[in-house]
């Protein structure tokens, strides 16, 4: 019974080694390509008008996020990556939660105690259009913080980066899901 079970030990050590070679390998061979774009974009949710787009580059210095947005209210709009890239209920509710693969509380963009998913607020001009530009060290594109697949939304009031667990930023105006983009 006991060389069964010392058997059993070593055949599922063995297992657990292999599987961790072979994703060792995955990750760094020639097949696995790393994503380094990625697109979405936004269309507005039931009785809004904004439109966009948003481009991602992940760079060494962290993941470089563009946006060119039309549509909006002047003033400011929150900006966040939700959980799920699911924008197909009326009000985007269905995109799920702010992205917080690390269970922080909510805050602005250059906190260091955040959910990966706060990208603060865009801001649109007098006529409703606004470019927004970060370079982010905490969300990416690829691993456990990747943001691939999951939704951006836009939201009808500002995010005052404290009010948990959404900074108070209202309704959901628009949302997109973001998908790799051809380098």
């Amino acid at each position: 019974m006991k060389n069964i079970f010392l058997h059993t030990l070593i055949l599922i050590a063995c297992s657990i080694v292999s599987l961790g070679i072979g994703a060792h390998f995955y990750y760094y061979s020639p097949l696995y390509q790393r994503v380094t774009k990625a697109e979405s974009v936004i269309h507005p949710t039931k009785g809004n008008s904004l439109s966009g787009v948003v481009n991602f580059e992940e760079k060494k210095d962290g993941l470089h996020i563009t946006a060119r947005m039309h549509g909006l209210t002047p003033g400011k709009h929150g900006f966040h990556v939700h959980e799920f890239g699911d924008c197909s209920c009326e009000d985007a509710v269905c995109a799920g939660a702010h992205f917080n693969p690390t269970n922080n509380k909510h805050g602005g963009p250059k906190d260091s105690d955040r959910h990966v998913g706060d990208l603060g607020n865009v801001i649109a001009d007098s006529e409703g259009n606004a470019i927004y530009e970060l370079i982010d060290q905490h969300t990416t594109l690829n691993g456990p913080h990747s943001i691939i697949g999951r939704s951006l939304i836009v939201h009808a009031d500002p995010d005052d980066y404290v009010s948990q667990p959404t900074g108070n930023a209202g309704a959901r105006i628009g949302c997109g899901v973001i998908g790799i983009a051809k380098n």
